[in-house]
C-alpha cells in the first residue's frame, strides 16, 4: 500500500471541478438536476454510467470497477442533502466539530490503492481519494485518554477502531472511488478506507466520529458475533 500526496487546488477551482463532474455525468445519463434532499449523482440503473469515467488503471495495475461490490448495507443506499449535511466530531476531544462537505474537503487530499475484502469472499481493488483521518483530528485536539474512534453512519450502522490503528495505517475517510466522486451507492458523502480490515469496518455515509475510551465498543455487525478485529487474514 502507498499513500500519495495530490496537490492542493484552491477551493473555488475544487468546487469548479465538481460541478463539472457532476455536469458531465448529467449529459450522460440523461440528468438535468437535482432536486432538495437529493445527491448530485445519479443512483440505481445510472451507476453503469460511472464507468465510462472512472479509472481502471492505477500505476501499472489493474483495478477493479465501481460496479464490482455487492449491495448489503442494512437499510440500502442512503440519499444525504449535502446541503444540511454537517461532520459531527465529538466525544473526548478539546474541540467539537460540526464540518460542511466543503470545509471536509478543504484538508489536504490524498489518494491511496486499496483492496476492500468483504466477509462474504468477495474483494475489490480501488483507488480511493480522501483526507487523511489524522488531520481531522488533529484539528479537534483528541484528549489522552481517547483510545477508540466510533464512526456513525447516516443509516444507523456503527463500527469503530483502535485510535492507533487509524494513526499507524494512516488511514482516510474517501470522498472519491477511482477518480470519481462517490455515488450514494457506495457511502456519498463519506467512506473509511478500513485497510487491513473486513469490510464491515469499511463504514459509509459517515456523518459522526466519536472518540472514545471504551476500547471494547462493538458496532453493528460486531454485536452480532463477528470479531471487533475483523482482520484480513494474510
Amino acid at each position: 500500500m502507498h499513500i500519495v500526496t495530490q496537490d492542493r487546488k484552491p477551493r473555488h477551482s475544487m468546487a469548479k471541478a465538481l460541478s463539472l463532474l457532476i455536469l458531465s455525468i448529467a449529459l450522460v445519463s440523461g440528468f438535468s438536476g437535482c432536486s432538495p434532499g437529493e445527491t448530485s449523482l445519479p443512483t440505481g440503473s445510472d451507476l453503469s454510467e460511472l464507468t465510462k469515467i472512472e479509472i481502471f488503471e492505477y500505476e501499472g495495475e489493474a483495478l477493479n470497477s465501481i460496479l464490482d461490490f455487492r449491495e448489503n448495507s442494512i437499510k440500502g443506499p442512503q440519499a444525504v442533502d449535502i446541503s444540511t449535511y454537517r461532520l459531527q466530531i465529538d466525544g473526548l476531544v478539546e474541540q467539537l466539530a460540526a464540518l460542511t462537505y466543503d470545509q471536509v474537503l478543504a484538508y489536504e487530499n490524498y489518494t491511496k490503492m486499496v483492496t476492500l475484502h468483504c466477509v462474504e469472499g468477495w474483494s475489490a481493488k480501488i483507488l480511493w481519494e480522501g483526507v487523511l483521518l489524522k488531520d481531522l483530528l488533529d484539528g479537534a485536539k483528541v484528549k489522552a485518554e481517547a483510545n477508540t474512534v466510533i464512526f456513525y453512519s447516516v443509516d444507523g450502522y456503527t463500527t469503530s477502531l483502535p485510535l492507533q490503528t487509524i494513526l499507524d495505517k494512516e488511514m482516510i475517510m474517501a470522498y472519491k472511488i477511482n477518480g470519481v466522486v462517490l455515488p450514494a451507492e457506495r457511502g456519498y458523502p463519506f467512506q473509511l478506507i478500513a485497510e487491513d480490515k473486513l469490510g464491515y469496518k469499511w463504514i459509509k455515509w459517515i456523518n459522526r466520529i466519536e472518540l472514545s475510551e471504551d476500547a471494547d465498543y462493538k458496532g453493528y455487525w460486531e454485536e452480532r458475533g463477528y470479531s471487533n478485529e475483523a482482520d484480513v487474514d494474510n
